[in-house]
């Protein structure tokens, strides 16, 4: 096929979920709703927690951080498409297309690393709860933020320049209503071992070493609530965990679930729908998990309210 250089590149088309004319109005309401309940809720988390001084604790500075993640994570994609939708246009520049690939990838590591945090916040509350201030200290939480910050950034920039690379062929069709690096990559017409490779290897260790984390802290946090005494101590541990562990299965569940799909379906559809629920969902619904399951969060809310 003929190639041409990157420089050369205008733009990707973003294909979206659907090509029907008839189903864009129900797109463009449906997104446009989803993204408004997005961005009003986690606005609503991140307020409600620097509105009370009785949340200024690890966990909450963390789910604040959680939420402000979430809300651009959602912001990176949503209002591209609804852009598109509206004006019956599929284009996505090349620059743009590389820099919703580096947002996507930062925002995607930065709520990795967070989950990871809050995971070891829980573990420190309930496995060593008088040293549990000394432990989490201000400073040591702002450092856990930074450190996520600048290991996700340097994972997306790397990323990103390594698709400059790359020459591109003349069809340039994204099957996603995002560019997905995966998707961006097999797009083009050079060689991109080395692109892949990375991607394997980055993932696996910038995913895994979270995941790891996240299971060993439960892993205590279950042994040390188990040889709790009494029922109510055992259900007070565990609530202040429940939240945390349905974000956490949300966040993973729909992770895997793009990576199953990928693997064993050929339908660029459903591999759409896939990454849909990846980056999409998880931003909407973090906020109502929290506020529904947490009595310290309802009460904020209704005082903001």
């Amino acid at each position: 096929m003929e190639t041409q250089n990157q420089t050369d590149v205008a733009g990707f088309l973003l294909l979206g979920l659907s090509e029907d004319p008839e189903q864009q109005p129900l797109l463009f309401g449906l997104f446009l709703t989803m993204y408004l309940v997005t961005v009003l809720g986690n606005l609503l988390i991140m307020l409600a927690i620097g509105s009370d001084s009785q949340l200024h604790t690890p966990m909450y500075f963390f789910l604040s951080n959680l939420s402000f993640t979430d809300l651009c994570f959602s912001t990176t994609t949503v209002p591209k498409m609804l852009v598109n939708i509206e004006r019956q246009s599929k284009s996505i520049s090349y620059p743009g297309c590389l820099t919703q690939v580096c947002f996507v990838l930062l925002f995607a590591g930065l709520e990795n690393f967070l989950l990871a945090a809050m995971a070891y916040d829980r573990y420190v509350a309930i496995c060593h709860p008088l040293r549990y201030a000394v432990i989490m200290s201000p400073c040591l939480c702002g450092l856990l933020i930074v450190l996520s910050l600048v290991i996700s950034s340097a994972d997306a920039l790397l990323h990103t320049l390594m698709i400059l690379r790359l020459s591109f062929c003349t069809e340039l069709e994204i099957p996603h209503f995002f560019c997905e690096l995966d998707q961006v990559i097999k797009l083009a017409c050079s060689d991109t071992l080395i692109n892949n490779i990375l991607v394997y290897l980055v993932t696996s260790i910038l995913g895994g070493v979270p995941l790891l984390g996240i299971i060993f802290s439960y892993t205590q946090i279950a042994s040390s609530i188990l040889r709790m005494p009494s029922a109510g101590g055992k259900y007070k541990a565990f609530s202040t965990c429940g939240s945390h562990l349905s974000v956490v299965s949300l966040f993973y569940g729909t992770a895997f679930g793009v990576y199953i799909s990928s693997a064993l379906t050929h339908s660029s559809k459903e591999t759409a729908v896939a990454s849909l629920m990846y980056t999409v969902v998880p931003p909407l619904l973090n906020p109502f998990i929290y506020s529904l399951r947490n009595r310290d969060m309802k009460q904020a809310l209704w005082k903001l309210i």
